[in-house]
């Protein structure tokens, strides 16, 4: 069952957008719950948790964008969908890791396609996992959580949003395991989410966690194709 909520300002187009959503779920046989919050304000005031938010941008007070950035730091896993009248803003979406951008008004389609794929993103991202040795038992660890690998001589060491955790894997056949999973070996020493990548230049990768890794040059031009296509894949824009 998806957890949905839709936050916009204006009542009429936030009970709209409810509705459509409603009937496509139905249609799809999807069985979802969906909250309607008519301020950005409101929705940060709730305790509750969602799979998809589905946020206006242009709002008074707490507007969507900022209002994602908010949400983000609580719900990292959540699929953020804005909806707005214009495209201005869709490269400001990219740095909230935005799952799709909507331009009104809104398809069945377009909510058809946001939907599907999501509902196949949340099943995929809550159920992969890599299983390592460390300390002498085998640990599970979900693959949204990493955020790079580092091979330190014998020892890789694993940087999730957590902690870190040490074992005696090769990087080299790690790559091979997540290399269609959204990560990249952008130098000797490292192997990257790229699900988590913030800034970049010639020879550094900055991540959302604030840890800096680095780029090898010869591997720059294939670093930022594979993070464009990440993105293009991932965040969905439509």
């Amino acid at each position: 069952m998806l957890s949905i909520a839709v936050c916009d300002d204006i009542l009429l187009e936030c009970t709209q957008l409810a509705k459509q959503i409603r009937h496509i779920a139905e249609l799809a046989g999807c069985e979802i719950i969906l909250r309607e919050f008519y301020s950005g304000e409101e929705l940060l005031k709730s305790a509750e948790s969602f799979d998809l938010l589905f946020l206006d941008i242009k709002m008074p007070g707490l507007d969507g964008m900022e209002l994602a950035r908010l949400l983000r730091r609580r719900e990292e896993t959540c699929l953020l969908i804005f909806v707005t009248a214009v495209s201005e803003y869709v490269f400001e979406a990219y740095d909230v890791e935005a799952f799709a951008y909507l331009v009104k008004p809104i398809t069945d389609e377009q909510l058809q396609k946001v939907l599907a794929r999501g509902t196949e993103k949340l099943r995929r991202t809550s159920t992969e996992f890599l299983l390592v040795s460390s300390k002498h038992a085998v640990q599970k660890i979900p693959l949204q959580d990493i955020v790079y690998i580092e091979a330190m001589g014998r020892i890789v060491k694993i940087r999730t949003l957590r902690d870190t955790v040490e074992t005696y894997e090769q990087i080299g056949l790690m790559e091979k395991r997540l290399r269609e999973k959204g990560f990249f070996r952008c130098h000797k020493g490292y192997l990257i989410n790229l699900k988590y990548v913030d800034t970049f230049d010639k020879t550094q990768i900055y991540m959302e966690t604030k840890d800096s890794v680095l780029l090898a040059k010869r591997r720059y031009d294939d670093f930022t194709r594979s993070f464009m296509n990440y993105m293009k894949k991932e965040g969905g824009f439509i």
